[in-house]
């Protein structure tokens, strides 16, 4: 991180939570809510000044966020691993990560998709997120323990339903592998693991995203990201959901 990713006024009290994509639809809103109820959020993007933009309007909410610009297609195993020691360097825990990343270029047939397009898709969407997690086990753990509140991995998901719909591509093959990753991670880590995964599944929103696949949005229930944001931070916090998929039931 550096100096213009310091978080004046940290303190030892303050959860810490990386949220990625966010500068996104639901990670801005997501940050700005955590803010708002005094977490330290790291905002991890891929563009600067557009994480620079919500770090404004964050700010205006509540706790000093700190911008980490990353890209997540080109970002390496190592670049999430120095990520974690800055972390633990300069802020000391780590106490959530919420995985909002996502990218998607519109709905396609697999034998017309262009391979580096497929391959963007499923690693933006699930190889870096495995690969995050990974690196950032022995920080949670870490603060799991000194803290004796479990740590938290939120894999945000979509309608497996929908997505395993014809012209899904790569977006709708690595939703459905981010689902069976949090299964796979919660049972790997066991029962009383003091590092918990779960799945939150916002259902539709209106966001550039979703505008992507629907061009006259076909859902009378599409919500905004800012109404969903509260439910995903509420069940963030609540009890134990390890290994589940938790619905946006507003």
């Amino acid at each position: 991180m550096t100096e213009q990713q310091q978080v004046a006024g940290t303190t030892a009290g303050n959860p810490v939570v990386l949220v990625t994509g966010a500068y996104g639809g639901l990670g801005a809103a997501v940050a700005g809510e955590l803010a708002e109820q005094g977490a330290t959020v790291i905002m991890l993007g891929r563009k600067v000044r557009q994480l620079e933009r919500v770090y404004d309007a964050v700010i205006k909410r509540g706790s000093e966020p700190v911008l980490y610009p990353l890209d997540l297609e080109g970002a390496s195993p190592d670049d999430y691993f120095e990520l974690m020691q800055a972390i633990g360097s300069q802020l000391g825990r780590l106490d959530a990560i919420v995985h909002a990343a996502a990218n998607f270029e519109g709905l396609t047939p697999l034998n017309q998709l262009d391979p580096a397009k497929l391959a963007r898709a499923l690693h933006v969407n699930f190889t870096s997120m495995a690969w995050l997690t990974q690196a950032a086990q022995p920080l949670l753990r870490d603060t799991a323990e000194r803290t004796g509140v479990p740590s938290k991995v939120m894999v945000v998901v979509d309608d497996a339903e929908r997505v395993s719909n014809p012209f899904w591509g790569g977006y709708g093959l690595a939703q459905l592998s981010r689902r069976q990753f949090v299964q796979m991670q919660a049972r790997e880590l066991g029962e009383n693991s003091s590092i918990q995964v779960l799945g939150f599944m916002p259902g539709p929103m209106r966001t550039m995203l979703r505008s992507r696949a629907y061009a006259d949005d076909p859902s009378p229930q599409t919500r905004n990201p800012a109404d969903v944001a509260p439910v995903l931070v509420q069940s963030l916090n609540s009890g134990n959901h390890h290994g589940q998929i938790i619905g946006a039931s507003l």
